[in-house]
């Protein structure tokens, strides 16, 4: 077998593909994700308390930082962005919430389907038959005079 082959029998393993859809998946889940965070819940919490924007809140690590704004400290000077920091947390705890919720929900429908009863499996015909016989030989004897 050659390594070409190999490497589709490998990639086209439902495993790999599983995977692959999984991560595609997952970085568009993280891109509403983001969206719902600096797009609703951070102006929110903004109007919340008082007008206060998390992505500009920053620590200026050198004296030749004077900007209000993030993006132009970033550009005088190192800036510690604890605001930033803020709103990825925000992000992952939404993110950890939404795969709690999902998760749990599939546990509860596994466990349904544990729960119900296995369908009975029919006896194959020749131990049906044998059954029968035995059943009707127990009754033969049964009767007197027989």
């Amino acid at each position: 077998m050659s390594m070409v082959d190999e490497f589709k029998k490998f990639a086209l393993r439902g495993n790999v593909v599983d995977l692959a859809i999984g991560v595609i998946i997952g970085a568009a889940f993280s891109r509403i994700v983001d969206s719902m965070v600096s797009d609703i819940f951070m102006p929110i919490i903004g109007a919340v308390t008082g007008g206060l924007d998390f992505s500009n809140y920053f620590v200026s690590l050198s004296r030749e930082v004077t900007a209000t704004s993030l993006d132009a400290a970033r550009e005088q000077g190192a800036v510690l962005a604890y605001g930033n920091f803020i709103t990825i947390a925000i992000n992952f705890m939404i993110i950890a919430w939404v795969l709690f919720i999902v998760v749990k929900a599939i546990n509860r429908l596994k466990d349904r389907e544990e729960q119900k009863p296995a369908p009975s499996a029919e006896q194959p015909t020749d131990i049906k038959l044998l059954s029968e016989i035995r059943d009707l030989l127990a009754k033969g004897a049964e009767r007197p005079g027989a």
